[in-house]
């Protein structure tokens, strides 16, 4: 199985030919959507833009609302930011979560035509290499969401670096790549304390290497992007 790794907010890195894309972003999008699932959400649908957000809200049923700005800011008028520690203590059992962020869900559409899409974080790492060894796949592409001039993305780096090893056939210690996610710049950020948008009970979440037994693959449902757990094998 080979392995590549694309920055989609690097002058170069637009598309890639493998026929496997796992779509990473630890801090928040998708473990704020590992969080949705896990509490019984029926499905979670990547929306690339808040206008069109309100729109899919209005169409799905029993749909609530998740985005946030780049940096973190909560989109104003939706249920949620873009905060799993938030979600952790909702109810949206039954329901469905449109979600609208400026990295992670971005990348989904970008690569959108992959043969296999999988969104994930460190939470589901375990899940989302089981699903890949079973699925067959023989080209991984880990597209790293996080890196931003500002950010050096290490939490996103050090998903992909784990999920590699395990389908490697290694035993990575996860305490390493939790390490790595709390000392990333964005995690830092969280850590602080300082960033009302930014909770460090997030930064924990996010850092909880194989909370959730189930990946995310994303299957395009009628023109709409759709995330649905898929338990572990």
């Amino acid at each position: 199985m080979g392995f590549s790794r694309l920055f989609p907010n690097r002058p170069g890195h637009q598309s890639t030919e493998a026929d496997t894309v796992v779509v990473i972003d630890v801090l928040r999008s998708f473990t704020t959507a590992a969080v949705a699932l896990h509490r019984g959400a029926g499905a979670v649908y990547p929306v690339e833009d808040p206008a069109a957000a309100r729109e899919a809200c209005a169409r799905i049923d029993r749909a609530v609302s998740v985005g946030a700005f780049a940096g973190g800011a909560p989109v104003p008028g939706f249920d949620f930011g873009n905060s799993p520690s938030a979600l952790a203590q909702a109810d949206v059992s039954g329901r469905n979560v449109v979600i609208s962020t400026a990295a992670g869900v971005r990348g989904l559409h970008r690569f959108r035509r992959a043969r296999r899409v999988f969104a994930a974080s460190l939470v589901c790492a375990a899940a989302t290499a089981d699903a890949i060894r079973h699925s067959g796949a023989t080209d991984v592409c880990f597209v790293i969401t996080g890196e931003w001039h500002d950010r050096d993305g290490d939490e996103d780096v050090a998903c992909a670096d784990y999920i590699a090893a395990l389908l490697c056939g290694e035993a990575p210690e996860p305490d390493a790549f939790a390490r790595r996610v709390r000392q990333s710049d964005f995690g830092r950020r969280f850590a602080a304390g300082t960033w009302a948008e930014l909770p460090p009970a997030d930064l924990e979440l996010g850092a909880d290497v194989d909370r959730f037994d189930f990946a995310m693959p994303v299957r395009d449902e009628a023109g709409e992007l759709v995330v649905r757990p898929a338990l572990r094998l």
